[in-house]
């Protein structure tokens, strides 16, 4: 049986490593030890909605967003010295969730309604097309600027660094190479799979499926938007999918050149006991997959 695809994210002093059956958290503790944690997924995590065409795109989503949160809340107490983290993540609750759900609307609401209420006022001068080019240029402008902002704190550069040890460490398994440091190294620090891509990628995509939902008074642009995210981020999906999986095409590393150059704003090197976590993240996960094979 072939190994699965693996995918990842960077949280609070580590890594979380996912695969098709289980995920895998390496997190080091201020002692200098490295906790580790890993669980096998079922139910939603592994439904069969993942494995179809653009609803996948929808089930990958919210997945990330409910591992990744029960993995940063882990992180955070294992780094802080909260907990030696020798249990596995605490369920978030029904209050837990409801204040990640409200800052994720949040977001979203700024992210695609915001640019349509900074330029709609353009369509007395402009065309449509025109008008929500603008709004897609407005939407990656906030993007990038809210990317570089964070990276000025030293906190979230130190996850930077984690999330450059992750892409670099899956890279060298997924070419066969020793997970040993000196060969990780070898390897770049932005793969074509981010998760930072494919909010780069949700944006240009936005463009275009915006502008068949047409034109409008101002309450059906925002209710638009609104309604098709799911549409958006489903074709996202498929389009870094497809990236991922050609990336040696010089057609979609050509495409795809912004998403790997958008990765300079979130990767940063890794030191090398960075780089460790990550292997002891992914070997973990390794290990639970060939288990639950």
């Amino acid at each position: 049986m072939s190994e699965p695809v693996f995918g990842g994210q960077a949280v609070v002093e580590g890594v979380m490593v996912r695969g098709q059956r289980a995920m895998a958290i390496a997190v080091r503790r201020p002692d200098g030890t490295i906790a580790t944690h890993s669980e096998r997924l079922g139910g939603w995590f592994n439904a069969s909605a993942r494995r179809i065409p653009l609803l996948r795109g929808v089930a990958v989503l919210w997945e990330t967003l409910a591992l990744g949160v029960r993995a940063l809340t882990w992180a955070t107490a294992v780094a802080s010295d909260e907990t030696r983290g020798d249990q596995g993540p605490p369920s978030l609750g029904v209050s837990g969730w409801a204040g990640v759900l409200f800052t994720f609307g949040m977001g979203a609401a700024i992210f695609f309604v915001g640019p349509v209420a900074a330029t709609f006022w353009l369509d007395r001068w402009l065309p449509v097309p025109a008008v929500v080019a603008i709004e897609g240029a407005l939407r990656v402008g906030l993007l990038l600027g809210y990317l570089w902002a964070i990276g000025q704190a030293e906190e979230i550069r130190r996850v930077f660094q984690y999330h450059g040890a992750e892409h670099m460490t899956i890279r060298a398994h997924e070419e066969g190479m020793e997970l040993r440091v000196p060969a990780i190294r070898r390897f770049a620090k932005e793969h074509p799979r981010c998760g930072t891509s494919f909010l780069l990628t949700v944006a240009i995509v936005a463009v275009f499926v915006f502008l068949a939902a047409g034109e409008g008074p101002l309450w059906w642009r925002f209710a638009s938007r609104i309604v098709l995210v799911p549409i958006v981020a489903a074709l996202a999906y498929e389009a870094i999918r497809f990236a991922g999986f050609h990336s040696e095409m010089p057609v979609v590393r050509w495409l795809f050149a912004g998403n790997l150059a958008l990765q300079k704003l979130t990767t940063r090197i890794p030191d090398d006991e960075q780089i460790q976590v990550a292997v002891a993240a992914l070997e973990l996960a390794r290990r639970e997959e060939q288990a639950t094979a």
